[in-house]
């Protein structure tokens, strides 16, 4: 019987743990916290339920695939509720543009905008399902090993100008600068600056379109325990609360990890879902080819952090649709003093995460649950002290929502606390407390991303964000197939 370790219970380890165990490979999963998860950590305080993150799913079909490979159902361990509208924008000066996929409705939003957009929006549509098309569903889960796979997809990636950025292409089809914001800010989600991140990323559009934007109900963190449960009842081990310190080589093979407690084991194959800095710095520091990956990762563009203020507060909120994005007075400023200039600016755009209004039972009867997020320059660009700086920026943030949404939310608090990057860091391991591992821009995609296999240490593998295709739900399950598929081979050779 083979036997293979994932390194960390994230998403995409839980979900590579799933394929592999399923394929009849007995298969160890080893967590650092207490809890599985990894960035879909949650806490529970006061009667509240808050999700740390990420809390947007989309296609729901590559979660099921999970459960189909034996038969089962996910509905037999996750509730999945639609929410609608995707998102609510919302700008300062009070436009205000309910983002979904049902067809009437979005062409009245964007007419509200500019009239003219609407025949834009769609010849966008059409260039958003070509890249869908190419650059998630036939590239999506293949491991870009070699740089011949990369040449491979180079003419549909030139077809598509995917050298252009997201925002580039959405102002190539429509005039309404609200227009542009809205097309072009889903690539926030997965760490990516719309000003730079490669046009393929428009296909985030179409994901959404076809398979809607969900929520678990419960939080993503039940979405998590689901996949355990898959997991566990396949015959797996989860193991919890006891960090890899160490994956042992000899020549170029992974012979096993040990741990903090100073439990080791040997394996036939290795996997990490962790950062891929710490793993290759870190877990493999004792090697040469650890120590030049390191070096080489160092010298990469990193995605930014996040400032995270949770809240849980008296009263309930129907006007307050699930997600909100509230847009600040500036767009590309902003995004360059992120991801550019290193800077804490005075203004800022929020993620506002509002899961009560879907599922009320994330809080005491008659509260509600949000968190308010915040990009932020990781602590490469931005090196303060978030002990003190901390607080005070997360008072601007509830000073925002007071201003936008909710007059008197000071006194409806219940609970409250923030999560910084100096947070990502020492929780996950997060390479200068990134939230997304490698910015995915187009020389940091595919190919030029961590391989889902090491090119030198023939039976390590990578999952996760730091991998291909990268962040974001279905980013990470997509890599758990593409990894999936390379071991099964391996070990049945």
């Amino acid at each position: 019987m083979k036997t293979a370790a994932i390194i960390g219970a994230g998403i995409g380890g839980l979900a590579l743990a799933i394929r592999l165990q399923s394929a009849g490979i007995t298969t160890t999963v080893v967590e650092a916290r207490d809890r599985p998860g990894g960035r879909a950590y949650v806490w529970e305080k006061d009667g509240f339920t808050f999700d740390a993150g990420p809390t947007v799913i989309t296609d729901p079909a590559c979660l099921a695939d999970l459960w189909r490979l034996t038969g089962h159902d996910m509905a037999e361990d996750v509730a999945l509720e639609p929410v609608s509208p995707f998102y609510r924008l919302n700008w300062p000066d009070g436009t205000q543009f309910d983002y979904s996929n049902d067809e009437a409705s979005l062409r009245k939003e964007i007419a509200k905008l500019n009239p003219a957009d609407i025949a834009g929006y769609e010849r966008f549509l059409e260039y958003a399902s070509g890249v869908y098309e190419e650059g998630y569903v036939k590239l999506g889960a293949t491991p870009f090993l070699n740089f011949s796979t990369m040449i491979r997809a180079a003419p549909a990636l030139a077809r598509y100008q995917a050298w252009r950025s997201v925002y580039s292409i959405v102002s190539s089809f429509v005039k309404s600068e609200k227009l542009r914001e809205a097309l072009s800010f889903h690539t926030l989600l997965v760490g990516g600056n719309p000003m730079t991140a490669s046009g393929i990323y428009a296909l985030i559009h179409k994901l959404e379109r076809d398979g809607g934007v969900w929520f678990a109900r419960g939080g993503t963190n039940k979405l998590v325990s689901g996949m355990v449960a898959q997991f566990e009842r396949l015959g797996g081990t989860l193991r919890l609360g006891d960090p890899v310190e160490e994956i042992e080589t000899l020549g170029n093979r992974a012979t096993g990890v040990r741990t903090r407690s100073g439990w080791s084991e040997k394996f036939d194959a290795v996997a990490s879902n962790a950062d891929i800095m710490h793993s290759y710095r870190d877990l493999l520091g004792t090697t040469i080819r650890g120590q030049r990956q390191g070096e080489a990762l160092a010298r990469k563009r990193w995605s930014p952090s996040l400032f995270v203020v949770h809240f849980g507060i008296k009263g309930t909120w129907p006007g307050i649709p699930h997600h909100m994005i509230l847009f600040g007075p500036r767009y590309k400023g902003l995004l360059q003093d992120i991801y550019g200039h290193g800077v804490l600016a005075r203004d800022f755009s929020l993620y506002l995460h509002h899961p009560t209004i879907t599922d009320p039972g994330m809080a005491p009867d008659g509260h509600s649950t949000f968190y308010a997020l915040a990009p932020v320059p990781h602590l490469g660009k931005l090196p303060i002290d978030w002990d003190d700086v901390g607080p005070v920026y997360k008072e601007r943030i509830l000073d925002e929502i007071e201003r936008r949404l909710i007059p008197d939310i000071r006194s409806r608090i219940v609970t409250s606390f923030h999560y910084a990057p100096t947070d990502f860091a020492h929780d996950l391991n997060a390479h200068l407390g990134s939230a997304f591992s490698l910015e995915p821009t187009l020389t940091q995609s595919a190919w030029f991303r961590t391989h889902n296999r090491d090119d030198m240490i023939h039976n390590l593998y990578f999952v996760g964000a730091g991998t291909h295709p990268g962040a974001g739900i279905p980013g990470v399950v997509a890599s758990a197939k593409a990894t999936a598929g390379l071991i099964i081979e391996d070990l049945r050779l």
